[in-house]
C-alpha cells in the first residue's frame, strides 16, 4: 500500500507543476461557464413550463462543473499509450507491483492534480461573483465531499478501463473521440441531468456516468435530500466495484495476449 501511495503522491506532486497550463485552463473554463449560463437564461426566459430545477440551481450546477471538470475521464492517458506503442510497457510488468493498482494510482493523481490547481480560483471567483451558492446545510456539504472522493474512484476507474483498451486499439483515437461524448451527456456536465426527459431518467439513474458529476452537484445544492445519501453513495460504490472487477478481468487477458516487440 505505501508503494502505490508513493506513486500518487509523487505524480501529485510532478503534475502541480504545470500551473501555467492551469492558469489557462481556469480563464477557459470561466469563459465556458459564462457562455453555458447565458445559453441557460435564455432557455429559463422563453421556456413557459415549470422545470426540475430552478435557473439559480443550474447556474450552482455549471460552476460546479467548471470547477471540477478534470474529474471526468476524457481521453486515455497519453504515457500509457506511448509504453504500450513503444514496448515500454515491459519496464513496467517487472515492477514488484500489481499493473492494475500501479495505473490505477497513476490514475488518481492525473484526475486530482489538475483539479486541484483549477478548482479552488473557480470556486472562489463563481462564489464570489458568479452565482455559485454555497451549499444548502452541513449534511448537504458532507454527502457533497463523500460524493466527490467517490467519483474519482469512479472516473480513475473508467480511465483505466479506457486504458486497458489500447492494448488492442493501440493508438486510442476511437476511444478519444467517442469517451468524452458519452461522459459529457451522461454525467450532467453538458445538460444538467434532471432536466432529461422523464422517459430517459431510468436509464440516466442506472448509468455509472452520473457518480462522476450529478449526485455530487444535486447533494451539494440539497436537490437530493440528505437523507437520500446512502442510496446515492451505494450506486456509485456499486459501480466502482463493478468497474474495477471488470477492469482487472480485461488486464488479465490483455497480458496473457500481449506481445512485445523490439529492445
Amino acid at each position: 500500500m505505501t508503494a502505490y501511495w508513493t506513486v500518487i503522491s509523487a505524480r501529485y506532486r510532478m503534475l502541480l507543476q504545470y500551473r501555467a497550463a492551469a492558469i489557462a485552463g481556469v480563464v477557459t473554463q470561466l469563459f465556458w461557464g459564462f457562455l453555458r449560463v447565458m445559453i441557460f437564461d435564455a432557455f429559463y426566459r422563453s421556456s413557459t413550463i415549470t422545470q426540475p430545477m430552478s435557473f439559480e440551481n443550474v447556474v450552482t450546477y455549471v460552476w460546479l462543473g467548471q470547477a471540477l471538470l478534470g474529474l471526468i475521464p476524457l481521453r486515455p492517458d497519453y504515457e500509457i499509450r506511448n509504453m504500450i506503442l513503444k514496448g515500454n510497457v515491459a519496464y513496467e510488468l517487472i515492477r514488484p507491483l500489481n499493473l492494475y493498482w500501479l495505473w490505477f494510482s497513476r490514475e488518481l493523481a492525473n484526475r486530482t492534480a489538475p483539479t486541484t490547481l483549477r478548482s479552488i480560483p473557480i470556486f472562489v471567483l463563481s462564489l464570489l461573483f458568479f452565482g455559485l451558492q454555497p451549499p444548502t446545510s452541513i449534511l448537504s456539504a458532507f454527502g457533497f465531499i463523500i460524493a466527490i472522493i467517490l467519483a474519482i474512484f469512479l472516473s480513475s476507474s473508467i480511465s483505466i478501463i479506457v486504458n486497458i483498451s489500447l492494448m488492442w486499439t493501440i493508438s486510442g483515437e476511437g476511444v478519444s473521440q467517442i469517451l468524452p461524448a458519452i461522459v459529457w451527456i451522461f454525467s450532467g456536465i453538458i445538460i444538467p441531468l434532471p432536466l432529461f426527459p422523464d422517459s430517459v431518467q431510468p436509464i440516466l439513474n442506472f448509468l455509472p456516468f452520473r457518480g462522476i458529476m450529478d449526485t455530487p452537484f444535486r447533494l451539494y445544492m440539497g436537490h437530493i435530500p440528505p437523507d437520500q445519501l446512502l442510496n446515492v453513495i451505494s450506486h456509485q460504490l456499486i459501480w466502482i466495484v463493478i468497474l474495477i472487477a471488470l477492469g482487472r478481468w480485461i488486464l488479465n487477458r490483455g497480458l496473457k495476449r500481449l506481445v512485445i516487440q523490439g529492445g
